[in-house]
C-alpha cells in the first residue's frame, strides 16, 4: 500500500501541473511527504562517503554534449593511469581517512580507439574491464580500502569479472527518454547511453547481486513526467532484485566548450523537485543522494527536499566529472547538516545492509569492508581495539548541540528511573556526536544517584581447568579440541593436585573468590563439575567457588540423567556459590546461530539461571559484543535479562564484554568486525546503567578487555565495579588481548583514587571487606602447571579434573 501511494501521490503531482494548480503549494507538500519518509527511516542523520576519486582512463568512445570528463588520445599525456600512481594516490586517501576507492572511466574505449587496444595489449590486458579489475585487486590487496567501480555498462561476464574485486558499483541511467539519443539530443552519437543498454546492465547487477548505485541527471532536455517515469522504473528494478543502494539526483551544470555550453544549468526548483519525487517514489532503503558541489550556498535546502546522503566527498582528489565544482570541506558539510538538526555521519560505499548479509559481497571483499565497519554498518569513528589498545581514544566530538529527540526523550525516561522501551534503547545505543556525551553524562549521573561513588573490586583467581572443548563456537581461539583453534595452542586438562595447590595459593595470597571455567571436554560428567568443586572446597573450605556457565550445567544435568533443579541443587550442597554469566554471548538466535550454532539456545540459557536463581545461587549476566551483532540484538538481549531479574532478582551484576578479534576464528577468517568502537563501548556500559541499572545495580568494566586507562574511563559512563584482580587469566588472552593476568590491588585501589573515586575491597556477594596488604609480586606465584587432556574424569575415587 505505501508503493502505491507514494506512486499515486507522484502522479497528483502532475496531474497539477498539467491543470495548472498551484505549483508551489504542491512542491511543499510533496517535500513534506519527502522528508517524512527520509526522517522515519534514516532518523537525524545524513550520511557520505570519504573517497578517493581514480579516473583509470579519460578515453571513451561516447560523445555526451555536456561531458568534459572524455578526452581523446591526443589530449592525454597517458591513455591509462599507471598502477603504481594508483596505488599511491590510494594510500595518500587511505591516510586522509578514505574508505571508499571510486575508479571512473569512460566506457569501453578500445572499441573506438586503436591507441587504447595497443595500451591494453601491452599492459598484458584483454580489455579496459580487465585493468580495472586488477586495479581493484591491488588496491584490496594494499590498501583494504574498497572499491566502488564506476564501469558504465556492463556485460553479464564483465560485471561477473568485477564482482570479486569490487564493494559496489554504479552506472547513471542519467535519463530513461530514448528521444535523448536522437539527433540534436545530448546522448546522440552514444551508443551506451541509449537506455535499454544501462536498464539491463541494472537489471543485470541484481541477477549477480551486486550493490548499485544508480541515477538521473536533471536538466539536459527530459521532462518532468520522464523523470518519475524513470523513478518508478528504479523502483520496480530494487522491488525484484533488492540491489540498488541509492539514487544520485544530479543537476547539469553547462560547461565550456561542450556542445550544451550555452544551455541552461539545471534551474534549482527542478532539482528540490526531482529529489522530493525520488524520496516518495523510491523504496524508503534506498538512498537519495544529491552532490553538495554541484550546489554551493543550497545545502540546507537540498536536505530538505529529501536527501539523506551526500555521496562521496574526497579530502585529497578533486571531482574529475566535474573539475570547476570543488568538493565542500567536511567542517563546512557538518556545519550545513547540522543546521538541519542532523548528524553528519561517514558510511562505506556499500551500505549497512548489503555488508549484513553476506551474499551481496564476494567474501575477499567482505572482509575488508567489516574491518572499517561499526555494528551499524557505518565508518568506523576511531581505531581502537578491545584487549589490544593500552589507551582509549580522544574524544573527537565537535562542540556542537545534542540533535536526537529520541535521545533526549530516552535519557529524561532513564533519569527518572522509567524503563524504556524498545525503541528508546535502541536510539541510545545508536547515539553519535554529543548525543553520545549526554549519553554517558546521564550514566555517570544516574550511578551517583543509585550506587554513589564507591568503586568496588574482589581479590580473585581464574582458573581455567581444561581448555577441550566438544564445542565450536567460532569466536573461541582458547578452546582445543572440537572447535578451531589459533596456531600453536597445547591442549591441557588439569588434575586434581594441580587445582588443589591453585586454589590453596589462592587463599594464601588473600583471594576470597575462585573463578572456575573451561571448555566443554567430552570426557566430563555432571559428576566431574561436582568434584571440581569438592576439590576447591577441600582446599580452601572458605573460598567463595564462582564456577560454571550454563553450559557446564547443561552438560553435567544431561550427563548424570537428572533435572537441572536437582544437578544444581547438588552442586550448591558441594560448595557452589555462585554462576559466571558466561556463554550468553548474545541472547538473540540470529547472532548465536553464527557465533556457537551448536551452543545451549537463549531460552536455554535463560531457564538454566532462572533454576539457579530459584535453588539459591545468585549469577552475573554478561554480553560479548562486537562481532556479528547489533544494536537491536543488544536490546533483546537486555530486554531479556531484564525480564529475568524481574521474576527472581538473582543477577548480581552485568559485565558488558568487548568482542577480543585478534586470535578469534571468526575474525581472522574475514566474517566478523575486529570488535566493537570505542564509542560502542562506551554506550553500552552507559545504557545498561540507564536502562538496566534500577534492575541490576552493578555494572562492571573489564580491565581485561578494555585495558586498565579504558576501564576507568568507564567509570565516568556509568560503571561502579572494576571486577577481579584475576592473578591469571587464560581466555582473554588466548583471543590475543595483551592485558590480564594481574592487577595488584594496591595498584588498583590507587587508580580509584586517581579517578576521583572511593575504592571498597568487596566479596562476590558484593559485600564489603576490610582492604588488607596482600603479597600479590609475581614472583610469590607459581603460574601454571598443566598436565595432559583427555582422561575420563567419572568419580570422585577416579577423578582426574
Amino acid at each position: 500500500m505505501g508503493a502505491q501511494h507514494n506512486e499515486w501521490y507522484a502522479a497528483r503531482s502532475m496531474v497539477a501541473l498539467a491543470d495548472g494548480g498551484d505549483v508551489v503549494e504542491m512542491d511543499d507538500v510533496l517535500m513534506a511527504r519527502a522528508r517524512s519518509i527520509r526522517d522515519t527511516h534514516y532518523g537525524p542523520r545524513i550520511t557520505y562517503s570519504p573517497k578517493v576519486f581514480i579516473p583509470i582512463t579519460q578515453l571513451c568512445r561516447d560523445v555526451c554534449h555536456y561531458c568534459t570528463f572524455a578526452k581523446t588520445p591526443s589530449q592525454l599525456n597517458s591513455l591509462y593511469l599507471d598502477m603504481e600512481q594508483i596505488i599511491a594516490t590510494v594510500r595518500e586517501g587511505a591516510r586522509a581517512g578514505c574508505r571508499e576507492v571510486l575508479l571512473t572511466l569512460g566506457e569501453k574505449p578500445e572499441r573506438r580507439y586503436r591507441a587504447a587496444r595497443e595500451w591494453l595489449q601491452t599492459a598484458g590486458f584483454d580489455s579496459t574491464v580487465d585493468y580495472v579489475a586488477a586495479v581493484a585487486q591491488r588496491v584490496l590487496d594494499e590498501t583494504g580500502l574498497l572499491p566502488h567501480v564506476n564501469a558504465g555498462t556492463l556485460s553479464r561476464s564483465e560485471l561477473q569479472t568485477l564482482r570479486p574485486v569490487a564493494a559496489s558499483m554504479g552506472v547513471m541511467l542519467e535519463s530513461g527518454a530514448h528521444r535523448l539519443t536522437e539527433r540534436g539530443g545530448p546522448h546522440f552519437g552514444s551508443p551506451d547511453k541509449k537506455p535499454f543498454r544501462r536498464w539491463l546492465t541494472l537489471a543485470r547487477a541484481g541477477a549477480l547481486r551486486v550493490p548499485m548505485t544508480t541515477g538521473l541527471l536533471v536538466g539536459i532536455g527530459e521532462t518532468r513526467e520522464e523523470r518519475v517515469k524513470d523513478l518508478q522504473g528504479i523502483a520496480r528494478l530494487h522491488r525484484r532484485y533488492g540491489h540498488i543502494q541509492e539514487v544520485i539526483i544530479q543537476n547539469f551544470c553547462a560547461k565550456p566548450g561542450t556542445l550544451m555550453a550555452d544551455a541552461q544549468d539545471a534551474a534549482l526548483s527542478e532539482l528540490l523537485w526531482t529529489i522530493a519525487q525520488a524520496r516518495v517514489i523510491l523504496p524508503a532503503d534506498v538512498s537519495v543522494q544529491a552532490p553538495p558541489n554541484l550546489s554551493p550556498g543550497q545545502l540546507g535546502r537540498l536536505i530538505g527536499a529529501g536527501i539523506n546522503d551526500w555521496g562521496g566527498v574526497s579530502p585529497v582528489t578533486p571531482d574529475y566529472v566535474n573539475p570547476e565544482a570543488p568538493w565542500p570541506s567536511l567542517s563546512a558539510l557538518r556545519k550545513a547538516t547540522a543546521e538541519q538538526h542532523k548528524h553528519l555521519l561517514a558510511r562505506l560505499t556499500v551500505y549497512p545492509q548489503y555488508l549484513a548479509a553476506p551474499q551481496w559481497l564476494d567474501p575477499g571483499v567482505r572482509r575488508h569492508a567489516l574491518e572499517w565497519a561499526d555494528a551499524e554498518g557505518l565508518v568506523r569513528d576511531d581505531s581502537w581495539r578491545a584487549g589490544v589498545s593500552e589507551q582509549p581514544p580522544q574524544s573527537t566530538v565537535l562542540a556542537t548541540k545534542r540533535i536526537d529527540a529520541a535521545v533526549t526523550e530516552a535519557l529524561d525516561a532513564c533519569l527518572r528511573e522509567e524503563e524504556v522501551d524498545t525503541d528508546g534503547m535502541l536510539s541510545l545505543f545508536s547515539a553519535r556526536g554529543a548525543d553520545v556525551e549526554a549519553v554517558c553524562a546521564a550514566a555517570d549521573q544516574l550511578r551517583q544517584a543509585q550506587v554513589g561513588n564507591v568503586v568496588s573490586y574482589v581479590i580473585n583467581r581464574n582458573i581455567n581447568y581444561t581448555n577441550v572443548c566438544q564445542y565450536s563456537c567460532r569466536f573461541c581461539a582458547f578452546s582445543k579440541g572440537g572447535g578451531e583453534v589459533a596456531a600453536g595452542r597445547t591442549a591441557y586438562d588439569l588434575d586434581g593436585a594441580e587445582l588443589h595447590r591453585r586454589v590453596q595459593e589462592a587463599a594464601a595470597l588473600g583471594a576470597t573468590e575462585v573463578c572456575l571455567q573451561g571448555g566443554i571436554h567430552p570426557d566430563y560428567t555432571g559428576q566431574t563439575y561436582l568434584d571440581i568443586v569438592e576439590t576447591v572446597k577441600a582446599a580452601a573450605p572458605d573460598m567463595h567457588v564462582h564456577a560454571f556457565s550454563p553450559l557446564e550445567i547443561d552438560q553435567g544435568a544431561k550427563t548424570l540423567g537428572l533435572s537441572l533443579e536437582r544437578y544444581l541443587r547438588l552442586l550448591k550442597e558441594a560448595g557452589l556459590d555462585s554462576l559466571p554469566g558466561t556463554a550468553a554471548e548474545v541472547l538473540d538466535e540470529r547472532v548465536r546461530s553464527i557465533l556457537c550454532p551448536d551452543k545451549v539456545t537463549s531460552d536455554r540459557w535463560l531457564e538454566i539461571m532462572e533454576c539457579a536463581h530459584e535453588v539459591g545461587l545468585f549469577s552475573t549476566a554478561t554480553i560479548m559484543f562486537g562481532h556479528v551483532d547489533s544494536g537491536p540484538a543488544w536490546v533483546t538481549h537486555w530486554q531479556r535479562v531484564i525480564e529475568l531479574q524481574r521474576r527472581t532478582g538473582g543477577f548480581t551484576e552485568v559485565v558488558p564484554l568487548p568482542f577480543v578479534s585478534e586470535g578469534a576464528p571468526l575474525y581472522r577468517r574475514g566474517e566478523s568486525r575486529p570488535g566493537p568502537t570505542w564509542r560502542e563501548a562506551r554506550l553500552m556500559h552507559a545504557v545498561l546503567r540507564l536502562a538496566v541499572g534500577q534492575f541490576i545495580p552493578n555494572i562492571q568494566a573489564s580491565w581485561v578487555k578494555l585495558g586498565h586507562a579504558g576501564a576507568l574511563e568507564m567509570l565516568s559512563a556509568g560503571a561502579n565495579d572494576l571486577g577481579g584482580v584475576l592473578i591469571n587469566e587464560s581466555i582473554t588472552r588466548a583471543a590475543g588481548a595483551a592485558h590480564g593476568q594481574m592487577w595488584h590491588p594496591e595498584a588498583l585501589s590507587q587508580s580509584i583514587v586517581g579517578a576521583g573515586r572511593i575504592p571498597q575491597q568487596r566479596n562476590t556477594r558484593y559485600e564489603p571487606l576490610q582492604a588488607s596488604a596482600i603479597d600479590l609480586q609475581p614472583a610469590a606465584i607459581r603460574w601454571v602447571g598443566e598436565t595432559p587432556a583427555g582422561r575420563l574424569a567419572t568419580s570422585k575415587t577416579t577423578r582426574s579434573v
